[in-house]
């Protein structure tokens, strides 16, 4: 929007969740509360200021791309908007400002709020909403006109005024001229000896300017987090929104209420999802994916067509299309898979690729490893790449196989369709198209075991 410009309060410490992290910080829907609130306004506005002061450097590093002012006490919201003044200067349009802990607050929500607030032509606007149990919030006392009137806060209200339902969200939008002149009046003379973001509109209202109060039409938008219980029911609520959305988009998730996914995630269509699977970061899945029972991806890219069986890990990783992983593998971190690739129980891969139609089944850790394509990898094969001071590269080339109980033992290279005999142990580089045996020659004592027994 046009002449808009908001400013998100993130200054605040965690006291009631004995953190010692700012509350910004904490994280639900798999981002910090300030990332929602930064999102949810940049979906509407270029113009994003957010104040710091407690935990102000990872505050800063949560969302870089916004500008910051620093509040250097924390002495109420009032104050907070106050150290925006300099950075709000021969600024004549609309401020929104908002906490940066109401992650479940929609764009949609924002910009209805501020078409109401300008077509209705007011100085001031107030995001309200009817909750059942208003304990605690401060009450929205209108006109007759529907206008504000007053916002009470609860132990400063009557029992009349406990009556009322509808309440203060903590999200406003003022004309930036009236909102810092009557800054400039406020007083801290309450019992937290804080300066109240909400005194202004009584200010405003002195004045006879229009207060507006738009109601959202969801309570659990405004829902702000002030203890550990409220953070994990606002989490469950966004991983609720995220299910219903991808649900909507196409995506079979069989039991929503066990599946944990980040807001970020990204799901193809008539992809399906089994109960207890947990998708994190930026993990992008392609279309007819399955993913089974306690499976955890994380920051990783699954194409189109793969099977993950039962408890895979999946971290910071690509992954091609029609590619079976599992029961429990472990693919760690700068991997790479080609297409129909198969990656069997308990495999465990790290910063390694494997070309298209390899195979590793089963019980075998490839590590710096650079696989070509069709190998196969036999059980129990191990890449020994660390020293005990550097880790070395193994590069085993197209056509190759590596037979069971097999270490490769870095820095090593298996030519192409090279074969390596079962427990061998490689110190040297293998030929193409050559077989290598390291192992101990058999010997077999006939009669040895009598001879034992009579001894």
């Amino acid at each position: 929007m046009d002449n808009l410009r908001v400013l998100i309060l993130a200054a605040g410490k965690s006291t009631r969740m004995k953190s010692k992290y700012a509350k910004a910080l904490h994280r639900a829907g798999g981002r910090a509360l300030i990332e929602h609130s930064v999102a949810a306004a940049a979906a509407f506005s270029s113009d994003i200021f957010v104040v710091v002061g407690h935990s102000a450097d990872q505050v800063k590093a949560a969302v870089p791309e916004v500008k910051f002012v620093e509040q250097k006490e924390q002495l109420g919201t009032g104050h907070a908007v106050l150290a925006a003044r300099e950075s709000f200067s021969g600024f004549s349009g609309d401020v929104l400002v908002m906490p940066g802990d109401v992650p479940l607050v929609t764009p949609r929500t924002l910009e209805a709020f501020m078409k109401f607030h300008r077509d209705g032509g007011f100085q001031a606007s107030v995001l309200t909403a009817d909750i059942e149990n208003p304990s605690g919030y401060g009450r929205i006392v209108r006109r007759n006109s529907g206008e504000v009137e007053s916002i009470v806060e609860h132990r400063d209200a009557s029992p009349e005024v406990l009556k009322i339902h509808e309440i203060n969200s903590g999200i406003y939008i003022f004309n930036a001229a009236a909102l810092f002149e009557s800054l400039s009046k406020l007083r801290n003379d309450n019992a937290q000896k804080e300066y109240y973001l909400t005194d202004v509109i009584q200010i405003l209202v002195n004045q006879k300017y229009k207060i507006g109060a738009f109601k959202a039409e969801s309570a659990e938008e405004v829902l702000g987090i002030n203890t550990r219980q409220e953070l994990a029911a606002v989490d469950r609520i966004l991983r609720r929104r995220k299910c219903e959305s991808l649900m909507t988009e196409g995506v079979t998730i069989i039991d929503p209420s066990s599946t944990f996914i980040d807001s970020e995630v990204q799901v193809g269509p008539d992809s399906i999802i089994y109960p207890s699977v947990q998708l994190y970061g930026r993990s992008v899945i392609g279309e007819d994916v399955t993913i089974h029972s306690f499976s955890r991806i994380s920051n990783s890219r699954i194409a189109s067509r793969c099977t993950l069986l039962e408890g895979c890990v999946v971290v910071d990783s690509t992954v091609s299309e029609d590619v079976s992983i599992g029961p429990y593998s472990h693919v760690r971190l700068g991997t790479s898979l080609g297409a129909k690739v198969k990656v069997g129980n308990f495999v465990e891969i790290k910063k390694s690729s494997l070309g298209e139609g390899s195979k590793s089944q089963h019980l075998a850790y490839l590590g710096d490893a650079t696989i070509g394509q069709k190998v196969n990898i036999g059980a129990g094969v191990i890449t020994c790449n660390y020293d005990g001071f550097k880790k070395h590269p193994t590069v085993v080339e197209d056509g190759a196989f590596v037979g069971t109980d097999s270490q490769l033992i870095a820095p090593v290279r298996i030519g192409k369709d090279a074969y390596v005999a079962a427990g061998s142990s490689i110190t040297e580089d293998v030929p193409p198209e050559s077989l290598a045996i390291a192992r101990g020659r058999q010997i077999v004592k006939d009669g040895w075991v009598k001879q034992r027994k009579k001894k």
